[in-house]
């Protein structure tokens, strides 16, 4: 099949390039002009240098699928709201409008687990009805986004699956974030400072993650339209202290992980767990 790519350059979008070309999809790729991928490419795209708002024509001839797995400002702390709706609903939905009108028929959104805001802390699952009540700029931006691309399947008489991504972790991470700060930790025999590790995730790897992608592209119905929203999750719940034990043996690491170092963050999440009827399979 031939894709055509948001997000080529990033975490997930990397190790989706390469899960894909493996398995004999060509892809069309854009990104920002000077951005690179955050794991090595196995074989590269075709890459098409451009902003999420510019305009494509003719950059859509023979696509299959329009996967989008661009995002804006997705780790704390957050762009202002107005940065967040700009590119997380009205650049992506001016360009998904574009590839309809030049003939495409099956999109793949990605959306975010962290659209369900307060709803994850008041059920022990998250369905993929589960209601959205976001609480931050990021998330508030996705929860729109979700919204008005389930909305846009409709209108233009395509094919829509939403699948929200929850968290993932693996190489090619922002470093900044939890795993490749442990990761890092281990390896230069560091203490690892966290918080006390009672938040309760839905954990899934980043190489999993490029799998379920991959295999969403082929599974789309033989109607010519609507929209279907499923998660990309294990619906397994697991504590993060036990998350960071495990990591920190299978690093091999000689410091010490010292937890409450650090404080929650105001409106902390403190359960996301995807329910079983919800993931993708």
């Amino acid at each position: 099949m031939k894709i055509f790519l948001t997000g080529g350059t990033g975490f997930i979008g990397s190790h989706f390039i390469n899960h894909a070309h493996q398995n004999g999809h060509t892809i069309v790729a854009l990104k920002r002009p000077g951005s690179t991928t955050r794991v090595p490419m196995l074989s590269q795209p075709t890459w098409i240098e451009g902003a999420l708002d510019g305009s494509f024509d003719n950059c859509f001839n023979d696509i299959d699928v329009f996967l989008h797995l661009a995002a804006h400002s997705a780790n704390y702390p957050y762009d202002n709201l107005e940065n967040c709706l700009r590119w997380n609903l009205t650049a992506p939905f001016n360009l998904i409008k574009q590839a309809a009108e030049q003939g495409v028929k099956r999109f793949i959104v990605a959306g975010s687990c962290f659209e369900y805001g307060a709803t994850a802390n008041k059920v022990d699952v998250l369905k993929s009805d589960s209601p959205l009540e976001p609480n931050n700029n990021y998330s508030i931006s996705k929860a729109a986004s979700s919204i008005v691309f389930l909305g846009m399947a409709q209108e233009l008489q395509i094919q829509m699956k939403l699948l929200r991504i929850f968290q993932v972790y693996g190489e090619g991470e922002q470093e900044s974030r939890m795993w490749p700060s442990l990761k890092r930790a281990a390896r230069t025999g560091s203490d690892f400072h966290m918080t006390k590790g009672e938040q309760i995730r839905d954990f899934i790897p980043v190489e999993r993650v490029a799998e379920l992608l991959t295999g969403a592209l082929t599974e789309f119905g033989a109607c010519t339209h609507g929209s279907e929203v499923k998660h990309i999750a294990t619906g397994v719940p697991q504590k993060t202290i036990d998350f960071v034990n495990y990591w920190w043996a299978k690093f091999g690491a000689t410091g010490k992980i010292v937890t409450g170092t650090f404080p929650y963050r105001d409106g902390e999440m403190m359960r996301i767990v995807s329910s079983s009827d919800s993931v993708l399979k």
